[in-house]
């Protein structure tokens, strides 16, 4: 048998210290650790050093979609595997990760499992919910969106057989911090694109984004968490409509 192909693993980071051991740890079979870094003042850092990564350090934020990509271009693996840092393998992935490095696929997306303070989500779009994350690298690079970034193959992409694992909500705190930081970016980044919003926009944007979580994808199903999500994803549409409406008055 021919041995595996080299996987580089790359993750950004800021003050992801109570997650950042769990990621690393979770994929043993990465060959190399890339970890860029945008300033955490925790133990990150440390953790991710501990653990074997290379850590590269930046003095500034460019946005998920750069930055993923300054990642990207330190890997000199064969293969590269992306992942959140509140992202992470279980034990069961690893075999069908080395079994999909070893076909000719150039990419594959995988199915993502997230949870909500705690609770897995089973409907409320966020599942099925796939993702593309391994590829050969040279293969694909990422978008330069400010948030919700996205990998752009050159190919065809494959559906591996493994699943990620997703804390994509720990705490009411964590809800808050997110609705804030994504808000303000997915509203500069619509902004800088050419779009604007008046005041009314914010209420019917976050109510039409509860309606369709909670009924239209079910959410309803997920119980006391599928209305939390629902409520998230209001919230989180209100504020991002309602800064755009700031920025347009500017």
């Amino acid at each position: 048998m021919s041995p595996a192909p080299k996987l580089s693993l790359i993750v950004i980071t800021k003050n992801e210290e109570a997650c950042i051991g769990r990621c690393l740890a979770s994929v043993p079979c990465a060959d190399e650790i890339i970890v860029v870094d945008s300033g955490s003042n925790d133990r990150t850092v440390e953790i991710a050093e501990s653990l074997g990564a290379r850590v590269i350090v930046t003095s500034d934020w460019p946005g998920f979609g750069p930055q993923k990509q300054r990642a990207l271009a330190q890997a000199q693996g064969a293969w590269v595997l992306s992942l959140d840092a509140d992202e992470w393998l279980d034990p069961e992935a690893l075999a069908p990760l080395q079994a999909a490095m070893e076909s000719d696929a150039p990419a594959f997306r995988m199915s993502r499992r997230s949870r909500f303070c705690g609770s897995v989500i089973n409907h409320s779009g966020w599942s099925p919910d796939y993702v593309t994350r391994l590829f050969r690298r040279g293969t694909a690079r990422f978008s330069d969106d400010l948030v919700h970034e996205r990998l752009i193959p050159d190919g065809p992409v494959r559906t591996a057989s493994f699943r990620i694992e997703h804390d994509s909500i720990t705490s009411r705190a964590d809800a808050e911090d997110k609705i804030a930081r994504y808000s303000t970016a997915a509203a500069q980044q619509m902004f800088s694109r050419g779009k604007r919003a008046g005041a009314v926009q914010a209420p019917l944007h976050g109510w039409a984004a509860f309606f369709k979580t909670f009924i239209l994808r079910a959410g309803f199903l997920d119980g006391a968490a599928g209305w939390d999500v629902a409520d998230y994803n209001r919230r989180y549409a209100y504020e991002k409509w309602r800064r755009l409406a700031e920025l347009s008055r500017a």
